[in-house]
């Protein structure tokens, strides 16, 4: 068994990179910046000689490494290659792994960053201990990633997972970034919970803290927390989006477990709990033992479900 292996998740401003043991254990993580300078021809080059200098610095030798994985922003099917390219970093359509791979002289496996961390959470966080995960990122956007038997849910064109994107509201007339209306992503993420919180402020002239200050999604839960009635209206609808919206993909996936992480996941278990209830009253009655949980990894998530996609394979 090989001793080692490279978890890379490349973002649009850095790349984190991490150095696992073969029990997945963290041994050792830094970040160098994302080159996207010239169609973003040096990136994949520059994360070669980081790796290849952290093996050189730790006189780790090509037979003790398993591999390295690869988190990438963009429809990743499942031999590895870029479906429809990589925009926010420039690149085109190309096989990661062959490219990557030729530079480390090592197995390469890669994936669409949101499923590389749901593989996070499941190997190493939220989810262990489940084979059957639905992983939920509540950030700018929302993301998603769909863990089926132990393995990532790519799909046709490396889309699955995209539930940020499902259709939930027929009658909103502001365009979601996709070009699409009435996605879940414009209520459910920090941009859609600051839309609701505004829709409702706008509404009348009812007393909260939300006019207090600057309107955020952390503020939101916050007064929440505080017993703010319009706060709590807010939150209620958020809930109503995202519990109906996973009642919907249990019923296509069924999952063991949805793990909840991502910049809004901070609010904490309250957070949960104005989703579950709305998941339990419209999925399927055979689909209601699904847990909930909040992510444990954090931005780390992607380094471990890159490095797993070679681990999980050796042990």
């Amino acid at each position: 068994m090989s001793k080692y292996a490279f978890g890379i998740d490349i973002g649009g401003t850095t790349v984190k990179l991490g150095l696992f043991d073969e029990q997945g254990q963290l041994l050792e993580k830094w970040e160098i910046p994302t080159a996207k300078e010239h169609g973003g021809e040096a990136i994949l080059p520059d994360v070669a000689a980081s790796v290849l200098a952290k093996m050189e610095e730790r006189a780790i030798v090509r037979e003790d490494v398993a591999g390295a994985g690869v988190g990438a922003p963009g429809a990743v099917d499942a031999e590895g290659n870029l479906v429809n390219g990589a925009v926010n970093l420039g690149w085109g359509v190309f096989n990661i792994p062959e490219v990557l791979g030729g530079l480390l002289n090592m197995p390469v496996k890669a994936a669409n960053d949101a499923n590389v961390a749901a593989f996070g959470e499941m190997w190493q966080g939220g989810g262990k201990g489940y084979d059957n995960l639905v992983a939920v990122t509540l950030g700018t956007g929302v993301g998603g990633g769909i863990i089926v038997d132990g393995k990532i849910l790519t799909g046709a064109t490396g889309a699955g997972g995209e539930i940020g994107h499902m259709h939930v509201e027929d009658e909103e007339t502001e365009v979601c970034g996709c070009k699409n209306q009435g996605c879940l992503e414009q209520y459910a993420s920090a941009t859609g919970i600051v839309r609701l919180a505004n829709r409702r402020l706008a509404q009348d002239n009812k007393a909260s803290l939300l006019r207090e200050g600057k309107v955020t999604a952390k503020a939101v839960f916050d007064a929440v927390k505080a017993g703010d009635g319009l706060a709590i209206q807010v939150a209620e609808q958020f809930g109503e989006y995202l519990g109906k919206g996973l009642a919907l993909v249990a019923c296509v996936v069924n999952p063991q477990i949805f793990v909840i992480g991502g910049g809004v996941s901070k609010a904490g278990e309250i957070l949960l709990s104005y989703v579950e209830p709305v998941f339990q009253k419209y999925t399927f009655n055979a689909c209601r033992g699904a847990r909930f949980a909040l992510a444990t990894l954090g931005n780390d998530a992607g380094i471990y479900g890159a490095a797993g996609l070679i681990l999980r394979e050796e042990v």
